[in-house]
């Protein structure tokens, strides 16, 4: 029995996410699409704490807006504390508070996080030891994102999202993230996407029929060259997430202007990822971008995967 098993609690960390690189193929008769992504986990967290108890809830706090995370039954972490119980046999529910820092439907895998976290957490309160695969496994059936906030550092996810590969990254990259109170669906941005390829415009990218990622994405990470990865970066629901969001397009370009070497929509949107040179260039454009009205946050990636902290 372990130490957080006897104490009653356990606290679990795992890391929201940014699309460096995000392919998107056709939809399936089911109505999805395969992808090819290029993952890196950033310094913006979800902690989770499980508590003993007879039932499964949740109780959600945040230093972002969390008015629309759900607090019942279709909470992701309260899924994946379901889902750990079934797969387990335990017959007990848990508590779960939440502490959110990533923007709630921002396109950064917030949600994904929490439900990482809730697994983890679960697993050592319970006692269960499941691998770390069977834990990534449990999750994919949650979401594509869930098991690369298990994983965390960088990875290539492919199919729709959850097969991932690790991949090699040195050194550090520094983010300014621009995020938005409103939140954007993900289905409606892969609808609009759909629209936009069906539509016949010129200016749509022919859809792959096997979508990969850039093997120049790859290199910059391996060699930690944020000027490479700048030129290699690119999201094809951008064109969709702008659609959807024009103000967005002013928000790339006053970043740009300001001496972003790329930014791009995060995911799905609505965040909008600037990639900077180093610490000192991230916090000379988040006083240009918060001045300008815009709340922002400063992150770095790669960082770990998801991990039970010591109380």
């Amino acid at each position: 029995m372990t130490e957080a098993f006897v104490a009653g609690r356990v606290h679990a960390r795992a890391p929201g996410k940014i699309n460096v690189f995000f392919a998107v193929g056709g939809a399936d008769a089911t109505g999805y699409h395969e992808v090819a992504s290029a993952y890196q986990a950033v310094s913006a967290y979800e902690d989770v704490w499980a508590t003993e108890s007879d039932a499964f809830t949740v109780a959600v706090t945040g230093a972002v807006d969390v008015s629309g995370v759900p607090t019942d039954e279709s909470n992701l972490a309260v899924r994946a504390a379901r889902l750990l119980a079934e797969y387990i046999g335990w017959d007990d529910g848990v508590h779960l508070d939440i502490h959110k820092t990533v923007p709630v439907a921002g396109g950064m895998g917030g949600g994904s996080a929490d439900a990482a976290a809730a697994l983890l957490a679960c697993d050592a309160l319970w006692g269960a030891g499941l691998s770390a695969h069977d834990l990534q496994r449990l999750g994919a059936r949650l979401g594509a994102d869930v098991p690369f906030a298990l994983m965390g550092g960088t990875a290539v996810g492919t199919g729709r999202g959850d097969q991932l590969s690790p991949a090699l990254a040195r050194g550090r990259f520094d983010w300014v993230l621009v995020t938005s109170d409103q939140g954007m669906s993900t289905p409606a941005v892969y609808a609009r996407l759909d629209e936009y390829r069906a539509s016949g415009s010129l200016q749509a990218l022919p859809v792959p029929t096997r979508p990969t990622v850039r093997p120049t994405v790859l290199q910059a990470l391996r060699q930690g060259d944020p000027r490479l990865l700048a030129g290699a970066s690119h999201n094809d629901l951008e064109h969709a997430a702008l659609l959807l969001r024009p103000e967005l397009d002013d928000v790339i370009r006053l970043g740009l202007d300001q001496g972003a070497m790329t930014g791009l929509v995060s995911g799905s949107g609505p965040t909008v990822a600037f990639l900077v040179d180093h610490e000192h260039a991230a916090l000379d454009l988040q006083v240009v971008l918060s001045a300008a009205g815009y709340e922002t946050m400063h992150v770095h990636g790669p960082v770990p995967g998801a991990r039970v902290l010591a109380s």
